[in-house]
C-alpha cells in the first residue's frame, strides 16, 4: 500500500519581509518535494514578482483546495488570497496592510488544518508591530494560533541538529520568569513534553531539566531554586515513572543534548534556550508548537525588513521547518 505524502500548508508570512523570498526558494527545493506536498498560502502577485526578481523559473499552480495540489518539481502549489495591493505596497516597511495579510494566511492555514485538508502547518516570519497595527491582540504566532484553535497553553519546542529544546516560560520579563520556576509548573511541563514526544514516535524519552543558577547553584552557594523547586520536581517525576534528570547546569545541558545524550531539554526561560539553539545554527533552528489540534512548525527568525527584496535571504530555516513537519507527521502515523 502506498502511503500518501503529508500535505503541509506553508504560510508566506509578512509580505513586506523576506517571507515571499524564502517561500519561493524553499518550495522549489527537490528535498522538500521528496518528503511532502507543500501548499503555499499567500498572495500570487507578490509571489510572482518575487520569483521574477530572483530570476527563478517558478511555475505557480493556483488551487482553492490543498487536495488539488500537483506536487511536481518546479511547480509551487499556491492558495491565492489576493490580499496585497501591489500599487501601494512597500517592501521593507512595517504596515497594517502587511500585518493583516499575514494574519489572513495564518487563519487560512489553521482552517485547512482544523478541517483536515492539510496534515501540518509551517509558518513564515511575521512582524509583531505589523500585526499589532492590524488590530491583532496577540503578541506572536503561538498566541494567535492558540486563540484560533481555542487552546489555553501550547507547548513550544526548538529543534536544532537533532536536539529538542522546550520552554517552561516564553515571553516573560526575566524577573517574572524566575518567579515562575516552581515545582508544580516543571512537573506539568515535563509530563506534557513526554506525552507529545511519544505521539511522534519517541518511546520513554529522556528529558533533562536545565538548572536556573550557575553550576546548578553549587549546593546552595549561588541560589536556592534548584533545591527548593527543581530537585523536588525531578524526584516527583521519577516517582511517576518518567525518564528525567536534573537540574543539569545550563552551560553543559545543551551540549549534551546535541551529543544525543538527552531526547529533550526543558529550558527554564526564553533566552536560555534561544541563545543555545541560535548560536549552534541560527538558520537551521526550527520552532515547533505542540498542544494544538495539528502539528505546526515555523522559521525561527523575523521578517528581516533590512534585506527584504534584495535576494540574499537564507531559506534554510523554512526548508527545515517544512521537512520537520513532514517527518513528525510520519512519526504520528507510525511510519
Amino acid at each position: 500500500m502506498t502511503i500518501r505524502k503529508p500535505i503541509v500548508a506553508v504560510t508566506m508570512g509578512d509580505p513586506a519581509g523576506v517571507g515571499p523570498e524564502i517561500s519561493v526558494k524553499a518550495l522549489l527545493k527537490p528535498t522538500i518535494q521528496s518528503v511532502c506536498t507543500p501548499v503555499l498560502i499567500g498572495d500570487l502577485g507578490v509571489l510572482q514578482r518575487t520569483s521574477q526578481q530572483l530570476n527563478l523559473t517558478a511555475k505557480f499552480n493556483v488551487v482553492v483546495d490543498p487536495s488539488r495540489a500537483v506536487g511536481k518539481p518546479g511547480v509551487i502549489d499556491a492558495v491565492d488570497l489576493k490580499n496585497v495591493d501591489l500599487r501601494s505596497f512597500e517592501i521593507g516597511r512595517v504596515s497594517a496592510e502587511a500585518g493583516r495579510a499575514a494574519i489572513e494566511y495564518i487563519r487560512k492555514a489553521t482552517d485547512f488544518a482544523l478541517y483536515g485538508r492539510v496534515d501540518a502547518v509551517a509558518t513564515g516570519p511575521i512582524n509583531k508591530q505589523a500585526v499589532n497595527l492590524a488590530g491583532c491582540p496577540y503578541i506572536g504566532h503561538t498566541e494567535m494560533l492558540a486563540a484560533f484553535c481555542g487552546v489555553a497553553d501550547p507547548l513550544t519546542m526548538f529543534w536544532v541538529r537533532g536536539a529538542r529544546i522546550f520552554f517552561l516560560t516564553r515571553h516573560l520579563p526575566l524577573t517574572e520568569a524566575i518567579r515562575a520556576v516552581k515545582k508544580e509548573r516543571i512537573v506539568e511541563a515535563v509530563v506534557r513534553i513526554v506525552a507529545e514526544l511519544e505521539k511522534v514516535g519517541l518511546k520513554q524519552p529522556l528529558v533533562a531539566v536545565a538548572a536556573l543558577n550557575p553550576h546548578a547553584s553549587d549546593e546552595g552557594l549561588v541560589g536556592s531554586e534548584e533545591a527548593q523547586e527543581i530537585v523536588p520536581a525531578v524526584e516527583e517525576l521519577k516517582v511517576r515513572g518518567l525518564n528525567v534528570v536534573g537540574p543539569v547546569p545550563a552551560d553543559t545541558v545543551f551540549v549534551k543534548a546535541l551529543e544525543g545524550r538527552y531526547d529533550a531539554v526543558l529550558s527554564l526561560y526564553h533566552d536560555q534556550g534561544h541563545i543555545a539553539a541560535k548560536t549552534v545554527d541560527f538558520y537551521g533552528t526550527v520552532s515547533v508548537t505542540f498542544g494544538l489540534p495539528f502539528l505546526r512548525t515555523s522559521v525561527d527568525h523575523g521578517t528581516a525588513y533590512d534585506i527584504a527584496g534584495k535576494g540574499v535571504a537564507d531559506s534554510r530555516s523554512l526548508e527545515e521547518a517544512v521537512k520537520l513537519a513532514a517527518v513528525m507527521v510520519a512519526g504520528r502515523r507510525g511510519a
